[in-house]
Formats: C-alpha cells, structure tokens, sequence
C-alpha cells in the first residue's frame, strides 16, 4: 500500500500502487477537505511542501552531491531526499518550515530545525560530508555517539544517523 497527502490540508490517502501501471495517472478526492488532486505513478513523486522531485529509487540522487535515506520506522515510511552543495538543513516536515529536507514524520522527538549536512568538494572533487546539530532538543547521534553543541563532525558513505526515534543512512555521490 502507497500514500499519498493532501496538497491543501496533508491528509493522507491510501491506495494499492499494484493495480496500476507505470505513468498512469489517478485522480484522488480528499476525504477531509474535498480537494481534489492527481498523481502519475512512477518512480519520482512531487514532494507538496516544497514543490520539488524527490527520488524514490535509494541510488537515484547520488551523482553530484548524494543523497540521505530516511529509514521506515513506526512514525513513518521509507524516504529518500537528495542532497544540495552547501549546507542541507533537515528537520520535521511541518506548513510553513523552509528546511531543505523535510522528513515527513509524526515523531515529535525531531525537531523542524534539527541538525545539518555541509557538502562540499575536495581538492580532489570528491564529495566532503560534514554534520552538525542545530541545537536541537533530543540531540543527534552518529552512530550512536551524541554529538556536542559545536560539534562538526565529518560522516562517510554509509554513517547511520539519529534524530530523535528517526534514522537515516548517508549515500555518497557515485564516482565517475
């Protein structure tokens, strides 16, 4: 089963992705508010908050900067968000919160500012992942490890990371 939210009131809609095919469209009517809306089903969705693709497929995303898979816990579902050059701020999805990922969750120990990935290159080109709290209420843990207010810690293809009850896996960006 797939979800899919409400642009105007985030109400979630659940249907059965397997009885359609891929780049069909579906036409959905919110039970909450009776917006009606379509999706096309395929392996990129539109992200409503920030009107913006976001990568389902765990590889997709990782060329030029990498991306970050959010992992499915019992407050949310499998996610995977794309990362910029510079700093990616992330935090809990909410109206109105300009972060650049927005992890949907209903996990209230994740805070909508939480913590940040600075991306960069090297003299060599290769991609720099460096991550550190945004003072954040219940702190971020690499690997299990808290980190310090003015930590900034370097992480690497694979470092596990926890916000709050939230975790995600970094994936670096492919080399060529």
């Amino acid at each position: 089963m797939k979800r899919v939210r409400c642009p105007k009131c985030d109400h979630y809609i659940q249907f059965d992705e397997t009885k359609y095919e891929t780049g069909q469209s579906l036409v959905f009517i919110c039970d909450n508010c009776n917006k009606q809306f379509s999706i096309r089903i395929g392996k990129s969705r539109l992200n409503a908050a920030s009107r913006r693709e976001e990568k389902v497929d765990e590889r997709e995303g990782t060329k030029d900067w990498g991306n970050i898979v959010v992992i499915e816990n019992v407050f949310a579902y499998k996610q995977v968000f794309p990362l910029h050059e510079g700093d990616n701020l992330i935090g809990r999805r909410n109206k109105g919160n300009e972060i650049d990922i927005a992890i949907e969750s209903n996990d209230p120990s994740l805070d909508r500012r939480h913590c940040y990935i600075h991306v960069k290159r090297d003299k060599q080109g290769k991609p720099v992942y460096t991550l550190r709290d945004n003072d954040s209420v219940t702190g971020t843990f690499l690997m299990n490890g808290l980190l310090g207010p003015k930590d900034r810690v370097r992480i690497e293809d694979g470092a596990v990371v926890t916000l709050g009850a939230t975790t995600f896996i970094l994936h670096e960006a492919e080399r060529d």
